[in-house]
């Protein structure tokens, strides 16, 4: 701690000789219009950078700048680094992917979801990766959970207080939540109010998820500790939410694109302040990323007519004064990290150039020399070693009650009149065989959904809430040569019909998370998307639905790791299956 220390006195110290030109800046933009978030207004000024650290930002240029990198911007305009505020960086993609992604398009702050390192690492091993994260050009902070958002067989083992509070007090760490069990903590759950107390002592936030909530629940909400929202679907919710106290995240996502009614709907009821406002993308699915991520959102709310500074801000100022950040992030200002975009037009919040702590993420629209990677396997972030098999005896399917698409992610139950004892379920009929099967074969729960495929032989996947295996298909066989395929991969998505693989997603970095780059990426989920809708998947985001097969903070029923589950009970209607 102490040498911790000693090293930022010398680097602010380095910052003072700078500013004062007993050291020379690094990077000097001169001759640009900056947006200042605290006046929300554009000045003419050069801005002076040292490493990663803006130091200057005003009228006067350095008399000594021989070893500086110097950017004339004349005629260009200069705003902070995006803030993505509400990040799940699991979505097929892994977070290093995303960042430097995003970063191309002026994204340079994820506040990330640490769920999966719930499920994947020891405490010791993700403390280190965070560690090393912080290393990257791309500034990186987490939350620390309160709930899997599903139903585990030994949910102590994952959140218990120990583990809960030592991620609160990691310094990465910068919120509570999301907190998706706040029926639980409505009924009295003393343990998760505990927690939220833990966060608030410590300066942090608590992020609910209160999608529906009315008024009284809210004010009861807000009364326990949660600070923020991002779930409002209508104006006037996300207007409530405000004027209640919330910091109010719109959403602008793969499955819930709402910001651009939201905006109109906040703007017809005459809101004229945007300071408690952001935006976020809530986890979006690979391909929805294309253009960008904050960038897309400010454009939107440009178009809708939100004012030029208040537009900027809600993808920059607001998040980081929200996290308590606002000495570090969000603004251009000396002292703060150098995260800078730099614009054609003010109109136009893609950037021509961006840098990320001092760093080229992007110049003149080209992609810079990409960050050293992290070695993954350093935390056994590795393809997955199956060391058991599945075999048809397996399959046998039994139960009753079976999940229905309604949506995307909304399920209903519904009482399974097709034969299932069946090893191919007919055409004529829109149910299909489903399952979830641990990742170790130590259990299993066997149902159907209905309004998946109408016809496809199978899909398997190791992409899911918990990471384990969830099957769906008309065909038994088909069934056991996907798994056959995903046992060899070490994981991924593979879709097999009548005895073909159709595709495959190797997904090397424990199942779950894609080892490429991000346009392959992309390619391949639109491609696995087409092929279901091909063969019957009708819905918006398949993805989505076999994510949230699992997630018990949605309506009606679910399939876990208990069994299967009735959301608004809590109880376990049927089993699962010991292997």
């Amino acid at each position: 701690m102490k040498d911790r220390m000693l090293g930022r006195n010398r680097e602010l110290r380095e910052q003072v000789a700078v500013a004062d030109e007993l050291e020379e800046p690094t990077i000097i933009l001169k001759n640009g219009t900056y947006l200042n978030t605290f006046t929300k207004q554009w000045r003419r000024a050069n801005v002076w950078i040292f490493k990663d650290r803006i130091v200057y930002v005003g009228d006067e240029l350095p008399e000594n700048s021989s070893s500086a990198e110097i950017v004339d911007c004349e005629g260009l305009y200069l705003v902070p680094g995006y803030i993505e505020p509400h990040a799940h960086p699991f979505q097929l993609y892994n977070p290093e992917l995303l960042a430097v992604h995003g970063a191309e398009f002026g994204t340079t702050t994820l506040i990330n979801d640490n769920l999966v390192w719930n499920f994947l690492l020891e405490n010791e091993k993700a403390f280190s990766l965070l560690e090393e994260f912080d290393r990257h050009p791309v500034s990186m902070y987490w939350w620390a959970r309160f709930d899997a958002q599903t139903v585990l067989k030994d949910e102590s083992d994952f959140f218990s207080t120990d583990h809960v509070l030592a991620w609160l007090n990691h310094p990465s760490v910068i919120q509570g939540g999301e907190l998706t069990a706040w029926p639980s903590l409505l009924k009295g759950d003393d343990r998760l109010l505990y927690w939220i107390q833990e966060a608030k002592r410590l300066g942090k936030p608590v992020e609910g998820h209160l999608p529906g909530a009315s008024e009284k629940t809210l004010t009861r909400l807000k009364l326990l500790g949660v600070s923020a929202d991002h779930e409002a679907m209508t104006g006037k919710e996300a207007i409530k939410r405000l004027e209640l106290g919330y910091q109010t995240g719109l959403r602008y996502s793969s499955i819930r694109p709402d910001l651009p009614v939201l905006l109109e709907e906040m703007l017809a009821e005459g809101l004229q302040t945007f300071d408690h406002v952001t935006f976020t993308t809530d986890g979006a699915t690979p391909s929805f990323y294309k253009d960008g991520i904050m960038n897309i959102c400010i454009e939107i709310a440009i178009k809708k007519g939100v004012p030029l500074a208040d537009a900027y801000r809600m993808a920059s100022h607001n998040a980081a004064a929200h996290y308590g950040l606002l000495d570090e992030l969000g603004c251009i200002a000396p002292g703060r990290v150098a995260h800078i975009n730099i614009l054609e037009t003010k109109d136009n919040p893609r950037p021509v150039s961006v840098l990320a702590k001092g760093e080229w993420m992007l110049k003149n629209y080209k992609e810079q020399a990409a960050p050293k990677k992290i070695a993954w396997e350093n935390y056994g972030i590795e393809p997955i070693a199956f060391d058991w098999e599945l075999t048809l005896e397996d399959m046998q399917f039994s139960v009753p009650i079976g999940l229905n698409l309604v949506n995307d992610v909304i399920i209903q139950p519904y009482a399974i009149k097709t034969d299932v004892t069946l090893d191919v379920l007919p055409d004529n009929r829109d149910d299909a065989f489903l399952m979830l099967i641990d990742r170790k074969g130590k259990w299993r729960v066997n149902t159907a959904i209905k309004g998946f495929t109408q016809k496809l032989g199978a899909v398997v996947s190791s992409f899911s809430t918990t990471g384990d295996l969830v099957f769906i298909g008309k065909s038994k066989h088909d069934m056991l040569h996907a798994w056959k395929r995903l046992k060899a991969l070490g994981g991924g998505i593979v879709v097999v019909h009548e005895g073909e693989i159709l595709f495959e997603l190797p997904l090397k970095m424990a199942g779950s998370m894609f080892d490429g780059t991000m346009e392959e990426l992309m390619e391949k989920e639109s491609y696995f998307k087409n092929l279901l809708k091909e063969f019957g998947y009708s819905f918006g985001d398949a993805l989505y639905t076999i994510l949230f097969l699992s997630a018990t903070h949605l309506p009606y029923i679910r399939i876990t790791q208990q069994g299967i589950i009735d959301v608004k009970k809590r109880e376990v209607l049927f089993p699962a299956t010991m292997r």
